[in-house]
């Protein structure tokens, strides 16, 4: 009997172990290989690129651009020779701006369109229609004036053009500039418009583009295109 009970004892424990319930292994579902899926990553933020100069931000773009960007010496080509010219510190908006349309490649898009002998010669438009997606894209601003005593309407005397009509603070256009050929100067001017630069080198220049033959809106009868670029 005793030996019948050990038996039975030991088939009770066998079948209970076999009917116990398993215990499961969890998985932590972490990556790509052990789910299948595609991990979540989360996305960087994109910094904002910088908003785009209007007349609202002007002053503070422009002084932002003005310090990343310090040179003031660029080299105006036409098919009648190079204009080297020297941009002012002194007159930080303009020189700024200057600088600005240069590398966006606007004034490459333009032409002197003004030319008025013993006076100056004007530049900074055209009738292409890329110089006008340039202005729209731009809205037109306008720059405060910054009128400094030592800049004067000297022969190769660099200025912007205005608006005379309007303009109490005798705001610049962004676009057109215009460079004195008189080599007495041009000192009516003095305090009406922003001189920013001065020609160092291409005097010779100027003048053979001065003396072209135009049209009675003074526009030369051949265009004298412009192809600028910063040197330093």
């Amino acid at each position: 009997m005793k030996r019948i009970s050990i038996l039975y004892l030991l088939i009770f424990l066998l079948l209970s172990a076999c009917n116990s319930p398993e215990k499961k292994t969890v998985v932590t579902k972490s990556s790509t290989a052990e789910t299948g899926k595609p991990a979540l990553v989360k996305k960087k933020k994109t910094p904002k690129k910088p908003e785009s100069i209007n007349d609202k931000n002007v002053v503070e773009f422009l002084t932002e651009y003005g310090k990343k960007n310090p040179e003031t010496q660029v080299l105006l080509k036409t098919r009648l020779g190079n204009i080297m010219i020297k941009l002012y510190k002194d007159t930080p908006l303009h020189r700024a701006n200057f600088i600005f349309l240069t590398k966006e490649g606007y004034f490459d898009t333009t032409c002197f369109y003004r030319v008025v002998p013993g006076f100056i010669i004007q530049g900074g438009n055209s009738e292409n229609i890329t110089t006008m997606r340039y202005r729209n894209k731009y809205h037109n601003y306008f720059i405060p004036a910054e009128f400094v005593k030592e800049r004067k309407h000297k022969y190769g005397a660099v200025a912007m053009a205005r608006d005379w009509e309007n303009n109490p603070t005798k705001k610049s256009t962004a676009f057109e500039f215009y460079i004195v050929q008189d080599r007495y100067g041009a000192h009516h001017l003095d305090g009406e418009h922003t001189v920013f630069g001065e020609v160092i080198s291409g005097f010779s220049v100027i003048d053979k583009i001065a003396n072209l033959k135009s049209g009675g809106d003074e526009w030369p009868l051949e265009d004298v295109f412009i192809k600028m670029e910063v040197i330093k």
